[in-house]
């Protein structure tokens, strides 16, 4: 007989739903995908629909429920926190309360009332769930693991030993001192919205000079040796308050916030360089006194800072552990994930087997998929004209079109779960054109054009391209592009400051390669996504080159598409050249039908 059980995080931001047929990964995916508002926090009623569909169930199926953090802890903390900060901390009290008393406190009844379900259901610690996301789907059966991010219930960051089918939390870091939130007041002090701009301020890092490196450590954050830290919250606001930071903040940096929408200046870059640097050096402390306290020689990473991709990869490279894995979706969505493994492995006492070398992720690709009858119903439905290949045409014919500068909206398989495009819901394009990056951030994306982007690259070629000894399949690892693909800059190119430093063409492939020589990488495998892995070996066998840009199909403000419709809204109110959705191939210049472009302004939103 199977056993089902359901994991769901939700009401904070990004709730996701995840299932597990006895113990394995069925499916996993966020609600934002089907509701198309990005970072959805609401009940995930759409995305359990989904994962209970696609396994043929119905709710009175399952045989167990796990939400992925403990209510009654968190709301203690939002109470005391509050009081702590009274009379400042009415309007926080105004603002949070009332919906907690409506809706997040009654986890239990609010089940019952979505899904019908009266059944066995568990309470995860948030920091645990993350330590379960981290560890059980990882290659290792043992490991060192680490979860950072803003808050849980009170931990901020926790780390201790996961081993056979136990994790078990050594220590932590309490509220109000984040390394998460350190980060995000600087996202919210550069102009960038707080929970998804995080992204745009690592990539504006490389731009800027880390000159507030010492201002920083020596007044907002004390770091000890074994990376422990307290942050001074003289400066800070996020407790009770309204904003992240406060006017003694703003004094220290000799500015104000940036406007949103208003001009980046060199003291924004500077200061997103500076905080990239303290980031770093708190991961390093983190993970070399983790490695001296537990002994293991792997580590498992998650919680939001677990995307900071360059981070992840100074510590791949730099630190004691001889392997990493970190969880594709590090942030809350993959705690739906975590809690449903932590009740079958640790609640309900099931073994746990790993070899060493595969995770358990299935590449993460865990979401929706669509037939070949579904999507051509939806084109002729909409009028669209469009060639049908055989399967074994496709992986050439994008080849082609890509290797000739066109720019290939890629819709194919499972959706990834996670917030990187990994060759299932992606836009790609040539890396070795000099153009690219800014055609495909200013048409395409709509977005800044000092956003890097990411390459797909064959994994038996990865070391080719770039300073990595792994595979990088989640797009999770920030890596130096070999020097022998670089270039030798000009001394008027040395020369260039801030976003100018654009202009300069830095090795042979310039459309991947950032402002600092690195590149945020996925490595592809054939047994992973083989028709992702044939169009790129098409393409190096066209060009020589066996890396594409590779970048999530959406435009600004919205969500990476889910279905066909939304692929096909996406490609027409672009300037993409082609669309591969299935077996069917688009050419932007047959269609009459059109859809408006989206208004740009000078700031954008997140992809």
């Amino acid at each position: 007989m199977n056993l089902y059980i359901l994991g769901i995080s939700a009401f904070y931001h990004d709730s996701a739903a995840c299932l597990l047929k006895d113990g394995e990964i069925l499916s996993a995916v966020s609600e934002e995908r089907f509701s198309r508002k990005k970072q959805d926090a609401r009940f995930p009623t759409n995305a359990i629909a989904y994962c209970l569909e696609e396994a043929g169930l119905e709710v009175g199926d399952l045989d167990a429920v796990g939400f992925y953090d403990k209510p009654f802890p968190k709301f203690e903390r939002l109470l005391e926190s509050i009081v702590q900060f009274a009379p400042a901390g009415y309007r926080a009290f105004m603002t949070f309360v009332p919906p907690w008393i409506k809706e997040k406190l009654f986890i239990r009844e609010v089940i019952q009332k979505e899904l019908g379900y009266k059944g066995k259901l568990y309470f995860g610690e948030h920091h645990e769930s993350h330590a379960a996301a981290a560890f059980y789907p990882s290659p290792f059966q043992e490991a060192a693991f680490l979860t950072v991010d803003g808050v849980g219930e009170w931990a901020t960051t926790s780390y201790g030993v996961g081993k056979d089918n136990d994790v078990q939390i050594l220590a932590e870091v309490k509220y109000p001192h984040s390394l998460g939130l350190l980060y995000s007041a600087f996202t919210y002090f550069t102009g960038f919205r707080v929970n998804s701009g995080e992204y745009k301020l690592m990539g504006l890092a490389p731009y800027g000079d880390p000159k507030y490196v010492n201002t920083i450590l020596d007044n907002l954050i004390d770091l000890k040796d074994d990376g422990s830290f307290r942050l001074n919250m003289d400066y800070f606001d996020y407790v009770a308050g309204s904003r992240m930071v406060n006017g003694q903040f703003s004094k220290l940096f000799g500015k104000q916030p940036r406007k949103a929408e208003s001009k980046l200046t060199q003291e924004d870059m500077d200061l997103a360089a500076s905080i990239q640097i303290v980031t770093e050096q708190v991961m390093d402390r983190m993970t070399r006194h983790l490695y001296k306290v537990t002994g293991q020689k792997n580590l498992c990473l998650a919680g939001g800072v677990a995307l900071n991709c360059v981070s992840n990869g100074k510590i791949l490279r730099e630190g004691p552990f001889e392997k990493i894995w970190i969880q594709p979706a590090a942030g809350d969505a993959g705690s739906a994930l975590g809690i449903a493994q932590l009740v079958w492995h640790k609640v309900q006492g099931n073994p746990r087997t790993a070899d060493g070398i595969h995770d358990t992720q299935k590449g993460s690709y865990l979401g929706p998929e669509y037939r070949d009858d579904e999507i051509e119903a939806h084109l002729q439905s909409e009028g669209l004209v469009f060639e049908k290949l055989d399967r074994t045409a496709i992986a050439d014919r994008v080849a082609e079109l890509i290797a000739g500068d066109k720019v290939v909206g890629w819709f194919q398989g499972r959706m990834e779960f996670g917030p990187r495009a990994l060759g299932s819901r992606s836009i790609i394009g040539n890396p070795m054109s000099r153009e690219m990056q800014t055609v495909m951030n200013v048409k395409i994306k709509f977005r800044e054009s000092f956003r890097p982007f990411a390459p797909s690259v064959l994994v038996e070629d990865a070391a080719d391209y770039f300073e990595i000894n792994t595979d990088s399949p989640y797009m999770m690892l920030v890596a130096p592009v070999k020097d022998r693909i670089l270039r030798e800059l000009t001394e008027d190119e040395k020369k260039l400051i801030g976003t100018d430093k654009l202009k300069a063409i830095r090795s042979e492939l310039p459309a991947i390669t950032h402002v600092d020589n690195s590149a945020r990488l996925q490595t592809v495998a054939h047994k992973d996504n083989p028709l992702y892995h044939e169009m790129i070996s098409a393409f190096k066998k066209r060009t020589g080159c066996s890396v594409i840009i590779n970048t999530s199909f959406n435009v600004r403000g919205e969500p990476i598409v889910c279905r066909p419709a939304e692929a096909v809204r996406c490609f027409l109110r672009t300037n993409m050249d082609y669309l591969m959705i299935g077996n069917y191939l688009l050419d932007k210049t047959q269609q009459t039908v059109k859809f408006d472009f989206p208004e740009i302004s000078e700031e954008f939103e997140l992809d």
